[in-house]
């Protein structure tokens, strides 16, 4: 716990450094791309149409979600879960990305993780902006609710960064974690789940609805939808979110004393 402490206060008093080498990362990645950052948005935007076309064109056997259209169900589930996947993704290879800081005995590396997350909580910012002009446009009003989404995303990165303080430490020994990540998050998609309901498939097992709730990122969007879609509060989940909060300080506790027992190994192996 103390090493969680003095890792706060550290990114506190280097905050001014921590923002701009996060605003650098932002922008680096789309040096020398013709289309620039327009490739951020066109992959997951694809991603979008096409489980739109299967699941609401496609499969016309199974009911879409009540109450709802379909998109803009799948939206609220779908942006949070694109960003938790690429701060895992990005974070895992952060260290051999900044392999030359790593060696750098004044920088403390723990804050390489959360330069990540912050890159990408800048495109998870304009993603959400992007929801809520597809929710104004299909003639939702806003709703104070939508407040909510603050709250979700710093849930989300603190959940996505305790798993990628594990996943960047370990990836240092052994190369395979990342793709064994990649594979992680391609099932966990489904198993939230992100684009299909338990209400869409009436003959699934009574006990499946409880058993997704399992998976701490339930948590995050279910609580994305109550925000944009009911209008529902975080209070009204509260056994839902102290056990989120549960998982994920245990998962951060558990992925920083990996990180700090492995630290001293990082620059003769990188």
């Amino acid at each position: 716990m103390s090493y969680l402490v003095s890792l706060l206060k550290e990114i506190v008093i280097k905050r001014k450094l921590i923002l701009d080498l996060s605003k650098a990362d932002f922008k680096k990645r789309f040096v020398g791309s013709y289309f620039g950052i327009a490739w951020m948005f066109l992959q997951p935007l694809a991603t979008i149409l096409v489980y739109f076309f299967v699941f609401q064109l496609g499969f016309k056997s199974v009911p879409p979600v009540p109450d709802y259209p379909y998109v803009l169900w799948l939206i609220p589930g779908i942006v949070p879960w694109f960003y938790f996947s690429e701060v895992l993704n990005m974070g895992t290879n952060c260290l051999q990305e900044y392999n030359y800081l790593v060696k750098k005995v004044v920088f403390r590396v723990e804050i390489l993780p959360v330069i990540k997350m912050l890159s990408c909580l800048m495109v998870h910012g304009i993603f959400a902006v992007i929801m809520i002009v597809v929710f104004l446009c299909y003639g939702f009003l806003p709703k104070i609710s939508w407040i909510q989404i603050i709250y979700y995303s710093f849930a989300s990165s603190m959940l996505s960064l305790a798993i990628a303080y594990f996943t960047s430490a370990v990836n240092v020994f052994f190369k395979d974690i990342a793709q064994i990540v990649g594979i992680f998050l391609q099932f966990g998609i489904w198993m939230v789940p992100v684009m299909w309901a338990p209400e869409m498939f009436p003959s699934i097992p009574a006990w499946l609805p409880s058993l997704l709730k399992v998976n701490p990122f339930y948590y995050i969007v279910a609580g994305y939808r109550d925000s944009m879609l009911t209008g529902n509060w975080l209070n009204e989940r509260p056994t839902l979110g102290l056990y989120f909060w549960g998982v994920t300080i245990v998962l951060m506790l558990v992925g920083l004393k990996v990180f700090k027992k492995l630290r001293p190994h990082f620059s003769d192996v990188l």
